[in-house]
């Protein structure tokens, strides 16, 4: 009878977080950003049908980077227990701390089990309050791990760049308006090489939704849609698309021929 390979616990885990983080890097990166009515959520999705952002219950929005078919379980889930509880008792017992923690076990108890793979995601659980100072951002990661993030938060893709750049650029109590431009401005901001380069992406691309405070039903989550980006964007300078520089020559002055009268050819 052959002897199974012993493989000791901190090389276990080690090999599992490594695993969890390659397939997190390898999506796009979402923002979270408080400003002056509620929590602001960004990301790059160019699928129209798969969101990344959604709502959780009256105040809550959940938010995820990773494996689709995963945190999307984890979302209905939790929708689930929002629903179960604020039946149960009351809505205001649903609270986002409470989501946070149930999601915290839940990876928690996946992560350590060697019986299956860790789940590749990284969670934002966000709930406004009816004050500024109430607003909550709790940053859930693979392993079960809760932080409460507070002004700003980023998680997948190559987040150390985007963060340092809201750490730059960020305002705290700023509108909508600055705020939104100041995440998508950092969603561009990428680092290939050594190189730091500066895109602008395309509105149709992003997805973005808020927890407005200032809404008057139960309800504050509300998506933002592409018109309305665009005008709270503005003039970002030049699109990706735009028409490429040409050598072909200036058009003729009014000295030139090609002005108004044809051009007289040269004696032979």
């Amino acid at each position: 009878m052959s002897m199974p390979f012993y493989v000791s616990p901190e090389q276990l885990m080690k090999d599992r977080a490594d695993f969890a983080r390659k397939g997190i890097a390898r999506g796009r990166s979402l923002a979270a950003v408080q400003y002056a009515d509620g929590v602001l959520l960004v990301t790059e999705n160019p699928s129209q049908a798969l969101h990344k952002i959604s709502e959780i219950y009256d105040r809550i929005a959940f938010a995820a980077v990773g494996r689709y078919n995963e945190f999307e379980n984890l979302r209905i889930a939790g929708v689930r227990l929002a629903d179960m509880r604020g039946y149960s008792y009351d809505r205001r017992d649903v609270t986002g701390r409470g989501l946070a923690n149930a999601y915290a076990q839940t990876l928690g108890t996946i992560f350590s089990s060697g019986g299956e793979k860790p789940y590749e995601v990284e969670i934002f659980v966000a709930e406004v309050g009816s004050l500024p100072e109430e607003d909550q951002v709790y940053r859930l990661t693979y392993e079960g791990r809760v932080a409460d993030e507070h002004g700003y938060a980023v998680m997948g893709g190559d987040a150390e760049t985007v963060s340092s750049y809201l750490a730059e650029h960020y305002v705290e109590g700023a509108g909508l308006a600055d705020a939104l431009a100041v995440a998508v401005a950092a969603l561009g901001h990428s680092t290939d090489g050594g190189q730091t380069t500066d895109r602008v992406i395309p509105v149709g691309d992003l997805e973005v939704a808020v927890l407005d405070r200032t809404r008057t039903q139960p309800r504050k989550f509300a998506r933002i849609r592409p018109a309305r980006l665009e005008e709270l964007l503005g003039d970002r300078g030049p699109e990706e698309h735009a028409a490429p520089e040409t050598d072909a020559p200036p058009a003729p002055t009014a000295d030139e021929p090609g002005s108004g009268e044809p051009p007289v050819a040269p004696p032979l």
